[in-house]
């Protein structure tokens, strides 16, 4: 008995619980899922509530240690506190019931984050999907444990900086599943090194709705020589 009741309250995960069901701090957190540091106005804005109210929430979830602040002079940005969260806002995701649509607006904005988006650091929606299956079907990808000697050349060729991914904390190339697709995107380390180099390149730029990414037309045509050709196009949106 005495041993069950360890394993049960082995983890506190009912404060953390707690603090992500309130409906306005859990409209912050998506917010955040974009990987940008944003105002406690923006965030106010973006989940229907006052200044005063976000920033209160905001504080509870500093407390928590579920969001980081991110100082740049005499403004305060706030962030995920680090991909942990992010990832507990994936799962979270994929097993929570879809939101009604009741507006044209909405119907676009849905659209485009299942066309693309990023997953915080990484790249989501069909156009992550899509990157994982040409990465797997060029022989590039071996699956969780990383990549073929293929893969390092590819991406080393992209610029991709894959030892500094490899020497990361976290793990390096992990299946995501896709809370839209029901498919795995890419990941990780490794996901995240690729994503940033597909935005430094100009392949990818934000979209208009927070976490919404675009495929530029510089980007349809790189990645489909990096994949030497291969019909990349057909699965990933171009604007």
């Amino acid at each position: 008995m005495e041993l069950m009741e360890y394993i049960a309250r082995d983890a506190d995960i009912a404060p953390v619980a707690a603090l992500i069901a309130e409906p306005t701090r859990a409209a912050i957190l998506t917010a955040l899922l974009g990987g940008r540091a944003l105002a406690a106005g923006e965030l106010a804005r973006i989940s229907g509530v006052s200044a005063a109210t976000a920033s209160a929430h905001l504080a509870r979830l500093l407390d928590g240690g579920l969001v980081a602040v991110v100082r740049q002079g005499r403004h305060r940005y706030y962030r995920l506190a680090g991909h942990e969260v992010a990832e507990v806002l994936e799962v979270l995701a994929r097993i929570s019931a879809r939101p009604p649509v009741r507006s044209l607006r909405q119907s676009r904005q849905a659209k485009q984050l299942e066309e693309a988006r990023t997953c915080y650091d990484h790249l989501a929606g069909r156009a992550g999907v899509a990157l994982l299956d040409r990465l797997r079907e060029s022989g590039c990808y071996a699956g969780e444990s990383g990549l073929t000697e293929a893969g390092e050349r590819l991406l080393a060729g992209l610029g991709v900086d894959v030892a500094g991914a490899r020497s990361s904390r976290r793990r390096f190339a992990p299946e995501c599943l896709d809370w839209t697709e029901r498919r795995a995107h890419l990941g990780g380390a490794l996901g995240a090194a690729i994503t940033e180099v597909l935005f430094e390149r100009g392949w990818l730029r934000r979209g208009a709705v927070p976490r919404a990414v675009l495929v530029t037309d510089e980007g349809r045509e790189g990645l489909s020589a990096l994949f030497a050709g291969k019909e990349l196009t057909s699965h990933m949106p171009i604007t």
